[in-house]
């Protein structure tokens, strides 16, 4: 079943490229030159071209006729394709029985066949032939009556009867007068097929755009004609036609440089349509596809098909040359300039797939640095790419100075490959530090800065380039000649390389810079505090040997909570808005005091009894595990206790006394209100410090439960 949907893929594909090429050579077909070379010729007196608006209207007729053979269904063309090969092969049994005839008149044998050698040997051949073309037509037209393409075989029959050589002509004749009949009778037996089609195709069309609209409409034809493959095959047979007919013209074997040339003036005239150009695109849009892929592969072996079926698609370089083609009018160009600048446009694209690849290997290389994998096989696969993209640029960039005059675009081409490149060492630069990092044993402080400033040092040196490009392009519009074209285009590139990228690099900026002044004004913690707290970061889970303290108390490594305010400004833990000190009341005073690590209990139980709290220095505990009950969850040193109720009631934050306890009960009963032991060391500025977690427990009251 594969192998025939595959089948049928193929031949969608490979039967509609006529009418593509078919197209081409309309688009081509000047008529007013045909017209002027015919009336030097010897044809001007043909009374097929004598009437110069009849042979416009079938250029037209001709254009129509590929279209719809462009957007025939698969089943329809098939069936029509094995018409148009019937005809085919009833041509060639009426040219072996010409050829026959004539090399019977030739020879002037009217005798028996079996006494002459030769004329037996021609009889025989041309009988075979004569069968094999019969049995051929009965194949493809799916029919038992072969004496219906049996016509073009009378000579044959006539000459076996001893006929003589001037009647065998007429009888020639005759078969292919009745032969023409024949088709003269199925075409008028089928003339309305196509009005039916056209008809129930158009009825179609209208219920797809009321009820789907156009761009579904569009959608489907572009599946079903499958527009990239097809327009890819077309441009590779014309190329293939271009290579060997300059090769079959050719006796001796041309230098490397001619071959380049070759290849260059080649694409050059395979693009000289627009159908030919789409051709183009979509070729160099399926070579960066492989490219990219072969490039992922590469990196990532079979995973990379597992974790990203999608894949690059490799449109944006199809995209490129098509605009920068249509920019500069690639068409119209006699074929040598439009060589040379196909040749630039081409260097452009190989830039713009450089820098896809870049963009595939950067993360790949970097997670693979940070993530402590030790195969050498993998490290070897991203650095031998990451250098080929630190050399192949500066090569082409090289070669680029070498063979042509320095104008701005090329300048472009050099700035973008010299930035590649620079890209390529900054990221084989922070691949370095995470190894370093790696035998060392010891994160790398301010790690995140290097790579910030690294990555920002690429992105800036990228926007004054695309800022010298629009600036060119501006004074060219407004100095040179303008055109609609042009304007759109540096538009688009002011939009998205120049706007975009500021506006997304200074609100980077602005995201470090708050986050560096939100970590500098909060508290450092104490030695005393951390020995106190004795709890690891909630963030990386590693030990802290310096911490901040946030306005809810919570201790983090200063990096780390950096690193979280670039995404949000909330508490890792309680997800409380991080103000300034400044801006928190009681911040100039000392922070809340912090209870004793290891002194945390939550009591859970089932029935809703209140026990008398059993506090555990230098362990935490979480009890009452009855009947697949799940305990509370332990909150990190610092934070208030959630005490949640299966009910539905929510508690209030608890009070810190050494020994912290949240009773959680399965039932909801809450006892009577009781007021705080004055003995528990709670400050009146501690409820300051709690109120951002007291408005998320959903209560200002709750039950305190007296400590021992």
């Amino acid at each position: 079943m594969a192998a025939k949907e595959k089948m049928e893929a193929v031949l969608n594909v490979a039967l509609r490229v006529p009418s593509i090429m078919l197209l081409d050579v309309l688009y081509r077909w000047d008529v007013s030159s045909f017209f002027q070379q015919i009336q030097r010729s010897s044809l001007n007196n043909n009374p097929l071209f004598q009437y110069k608006y009849l042979a416009l209207n079938m250029h037209y007729v001709g254009y129509i006729l590929s279209v719809v053979l462009l957007t025939l269904p698969r089943q329809y063309l098939v069936q029509l394709y094995l018409y148009f090969l019937t005809a085919l092969l009833l041509y060639a049994g009426h040219q072996i029985s010409r050829d026959y005839v004539r090399s019977e008149l030739e020879s002037a044998y009217e005798g028996p066949m079996y006494l002459e050698p030769l004329s037996m040997n021609r009889f025989t051949t041309a009988l075979i032939g004569q069968l094999v073309v019969c049995t051929l037509c009965s194949c493809v037209m799916k029919t038992k009556q072969i004496w219906l393409f049996s016509a073009h075989m009378l000579p044959l029959l006539a000459r076996l009867c001893l006929v003589p050589l001037e009647t065998i002509v007429i009888i020639n004749k005759f078969a292919m007068i009745f032969t023409g009949l024949e088709v003269l009778y199925f075409l008028g037996s089928n003339l309305l097929v196509p009005y039916n089609l056209a008809k129930s195709a158009y009825r179609e069309l209208v219920q797809v755009v009321e009820v789907y609209g156009l761009l579904a409409l569009g959608m489907s034809l572009w599946n079903q004609l499958v527009v990239p493959v097809l327009f890819m095959v077309f441009w590779l047979v014309l190329f293939a036609l271009q290579i060997y007919s300059y090769f079959s013209t050719r006796d001796q074997p041309a230098s490397r440089e001619r071959l380049l040339f070759l290849f260059l003036t080649s694409i050059a005239e395979c693009c000289s349509t627009p159908y030919s150009l789409l051709g183009l695109v979509f070729t160099v849009s399926f070579v960066a596809l492989g490219v990219l892929t072969l490039c992922k592969f590469y990196l990532q072996g079979y995973r990379a098909f597992m974790n990203d079926p999608a894949m690059n698609r490799g449109m944006t370089e199809g995209v490129t040359l098509l605009i920068l083609a249509v920019q500069t009018g690639l068409i119209e160009l006699q074929v040598v300039h439009r060589a040379f600048l196909l040749s630039i446009i081409l260097f452009i694209v190989v830039a713009s797939i450089l820098q896809s690849m870049l963009e595939i290997a950067d993360p790949i290389v970097l997670a693979l640095g940070a993530s402590r994998d030790k195969s050498l096989w993998k490290h070897f696969r991203a650095v031998s790419l990451c250098l080929f993209l630190l050399i192949f640029p500066a090569y082409m960039a090289y070669m680029i100075c070498q063979f042509f005059h320095m104008d701005f675009w090329l300048l472009i081409i050099i700035s973008s490959s010299i930035l590649t490149s620079l890209q390529v060492l900054g990221t084989l630069f922070i691949y370095v530090l995470f190894m370093v990092e790696e035998f060392r044993k010891e994160p790398v402080e301010n790690m995140d800065d290097v790579i910030y400033y690294v990555n920002g040092t690429y992105r800036l040196l990228e926007f004054l380039v695309a800022l010298c490009v629009v600036a060119y392009g501006v004074s060219e519009t407004i100095f040179g000649e303008w055109t609609v074209m042009g304007s759109m285009i540096i538009f688009i590139h002011s939009y998205y390389n120049v706007w975009l990228r500021a506006q997304l690099g200074w609100k980077s900026f602005l995201l470090r810079r708050d986050a560096v002044n939100k970590i500098k004004s909060l508290p450092l913690a104490t030695k005393e505090q951390l020995e106190k707290h004795n709890d690891i970061c909630a963030i990386c889970y590693q030990d802290m040997k310096s911490a901040v303290i946030t306005p809810c108390s919570h201790f983090f490594h200063a990096g780390c909570l950096k690193k979280w305010l670039y995404v949000q400004e909330t508490c890792p833990l309680c997800h409380c808005h991080l103000k300034n000190s400044s801006q928190f009341p009681g911040s100039g005073t000392e922070p809340a005091p912090q209870p004793r690590a290891g002194a945390e209990q939550n009591a859970v139980r089932q029935e809703g009894t209140q026990p008398a709290p059993q506090p555990r220095a230098g362990a935490e505990e979480n009890a009452g595990r009855q009947e697949g009950t799940q305990p509370a969850p332990q909150p990190r040193v610092g934070a208030e206790e959630n005490a949640g109720r299966q009910e539905g009631t929510q508690p209030a934050p608890q009070p810190r006394a050494g020994a912290e306890e949240n009773a959680v009960r399965q039932e909801g009963t809450v006892p009577p209100d009781q007021e705080h032991p004055r003995g528990t060391g709670m400050e009146e500025g501690s409820r300051d410090n709690n109120e951002c977690i007291a408005s998320r427990s959903g209560s200002q009251e709750g039950t305190y439960e007296p400590m021992e």
